[in-house]
């Protein structure tokens, strides 16, 4: 359908449709195979198949190149002062679009650690949170997609069967599921990422817990708890009502305090009232403890050297 993504799997091709704008489109396929050992490939090297029998009428090529599919992790994130991310430390297909918010993840995760230390804010040991956390993911990303692309390209007979027989009618079935759609929207938007194995990641209330993403809450007068996210800096999130002892350790180390109505809202997103939640620059939770455990909380604090000690 026009104005959206549209995938077609043939016996033995493969096409995504990407719209761009009225009348452009990005097609991803592949190369006929008697074409494969070609030095230099043009679009006449393109199968052709699929295109024709979904009766698309390319007027004109404004672009065209050609890549093979790799599927690799770096070893390490970090050597010393050295650091990949982005395709330089993880490359995979392109089956299911996660190339660019991998690697953007992957810059806002470093950054703010680096931000961090150069600016002597926190210890370098934060620095080794990155492949700790991101390596992960990375790994799980890459081995998913490569399952996927092996079963979109594969040229058996029953594999073949498959895609044309039961594809179709199984996935429009999947999708009539609220939680199938819900699934594939959080994996997609990789939102589903967390961190619960990291060594910034501490304690636990109720259903959440630290290095879990920060669960988005409507408040009233149209507004939500992600708005102060955009500061990108260490902050404390209180659901209900702070302390005192949890304020004056804020105004201490000159760590903003965000205090919030409770309301149905956060309650269904697995926060719990007066919790106290430290929230990280990226938006995840560094550490969730009850509302007694201000201690806790500031040794957290002085560990990461988070703020400013008065």
């Amino acid at each position: 359908m026009q104005g959206e993504v549209n995938i077609a799997l043939d016996e033995a091709d493969f096409l995504a449709i990407f719209p761009l704008k009225p009348g452009e489109i990005r097609l991803v396929g592949t190369i006929r195979e008697d074409a494969l050992n070609k030095k230099q490939l043009e679009w006449e090297d393109v199968s052709e198949s699929i295109i024709k029998r979904l009766k698309l009428e390319i007027e004109e090529v404004k672009w065209f190149s050609t890549y093979r599919v790799h599927h690799r992790v770096a070893t390490h994130f970090r050597k010393g002062n050295v650091f990949l991310l982005g395709d330089a430390s993880h490359i995979h297909s392109p089956v299911g679009g996660q190339g660019m918010n991998t690697g953007i993840g992957d810059a806002v995760n470093l950054a703010w650690k680096m931000g961090e230390v150069i600016n002597g804010k926190a210890p370098d040991a934060i620095l080794d949170t990155y492949e700790q956390e991101r390596m992960r993911f990375a790994k799980r990303l890459v081995a998913t997609t490569d399952k996927a692309f092996e079963f979109i390209s594969a040229r058996s007979s029953f594999a073949t069967w498959v895609r044309i027989h039961i594809v179709p009618y199984l996935v429009p079935w999947l999708m009539g599921f609220v939680q199938m759609r819900r699934f594939l929207f959080r994996t997609m938007s990789q939102t589903s990422i967390s961190y619960l194995n990291s060594l910034l990641s501490e304690g636990s209330v109720g259903e959440l817990k630290a290095g879990e993403r920060l669960p988005w809450v409507e408040l009233e007068g149209g507004t939500d708890n992600f708005e102060s996210l955009t500061t990108m800096k260490w902050q404390v999130h209180v659901y209900g009502t702070a302390s005192k002892a949890l304020q004056e350790l804020c105004n201490k180390r000159s760590i903003n305090l965000n205090v919030f109505y409770w309301n149905k809202t956060a309650d269904e997103a697995g926060l719990k009232e007066d919790a106290i939640y430290g929230v990280r620059p990226d938006g995840y939770i560094g550490i969730a403890c009850h509302a007694n455990e201000t201690q806790k909380m500031e040794s957290y604090f002085e560990k990461w050297r988070i703020g400013v000690s008065g």
